[in-house]
């Protein structure tokens, strides 16, 4: 089965080692210039160095779908600079995922592939008039992270973060300033609140919050104010750093049930 995933950040590279790990081969779609904080388990780094690990599985950065075809038959994630979705014709997929987490759908429809889910809120999955996926998946950290929704939609867009060891805004890493991103510290570093962690123009962004950097953008990346540009995890624990996340396996396996109850679909 090849599965595209629309995407390459932290939650869309879950759902990629899942599936990979259930046989799937993957083509991963992306920006040019990936936002992603969480960069060390993030397929989305290929963009920028040509390939990325995650969890022992390797992607690499490919120039068309044809080349990405290949490479994903291999059993190597392929991933392409394809913010649009251009080249999902040309892949022919058996499924899609929209795990772009834009709050809002950014262009995937039903028709795309014989089963199209979307993960988080702005998608509505089902058979009425107005869906645009078959199957949702809720993203919001509680009771229902993970959930598989056959008809309706996940829950809104709250604008406050998950809950993690206590804290949820303040974890939260925000650039202070329009332009470049300049790190201090890297990724796996324990800090205290008040640490200078990076610089944007000459302005300083400090730790909120005493914990483990768990993401942080890369050198040069252009960001604006209040922009997340890091993240840190206040349960101290520096491997988390370099896993796939609670929150991104339970999606994943939300999305690996979708395509099982689709099974008829992708057969036929």
């Amino acid at each position: 089965m090849l599965v595209v995933v629309r995407g390459a950040g932290d939650i869309a590279s879950g759902i990629a080692v899942r599936l990979h790990r259930a046989g799937a081969s993957i083509v991963m779609l992306d920006v040019a210039v990936p936002t992603s904080v969480r960069r060390t388990v993030c397929f989305s780094e290929a963009v920028r160095l040509g390939e990325a690990e995650v969890e022992g599985i390797r992607g690499v950065r490919c120039e068309s779908a044809e080349e990405a075809t290949k490479v994903a038959a291999t059993g190597t994630i392929a991933v392409l600079v394809d913010p649009k979705g251009e080249s999902i014709p040309k892949l022919a997929p058996e499924a899609v995922v929209d795990a772009i987490l834009a709050k809002q759908n950014l262009g995937t429809t039903k028709d795309m592939a014989p089963v199209v889910i979307g993960v988080g809120p702005g998608f509505h999955a089902g058979e009425s008039s107005g869906a645009d996926c078959h199957a949702a998946i809720e993203t919001k950290r509680g009771h229902y992270l993970g959930r598989v929704i056959y008809d309706g939609s996940p829950i809104p867009n709250t604008g406050v973060p998950g809950n993690i060891g206590g804290y949820t805004t303040e974890r939260v890493l925000r650039a202070p300033a329009d332009g470049p991103f300049e790190p201090i510290a890297k990724i796996g570093d324990q800090v205290k609140k008040g640490d200078l962690v990076a610089r944007v123009s000459s302005e300083p962004l400090y730790a909120t919050i005493d914990g483990v950097l768990r993401g942080l953008l890369q050198e040069g990346c252009p960001v604006t104010k209040g922009m997340k540009s890091g993240d840190i995890d206040p349960r101290c624990k520096v491997g988390h750093c370099f896993s796939v996340s609670d929150k991104a396996r339970a999606v994943g396996g939300g999305v690996l049930e979708a395509l099982l109850h689709f099974s008829h679909r992708l057969e036929g």
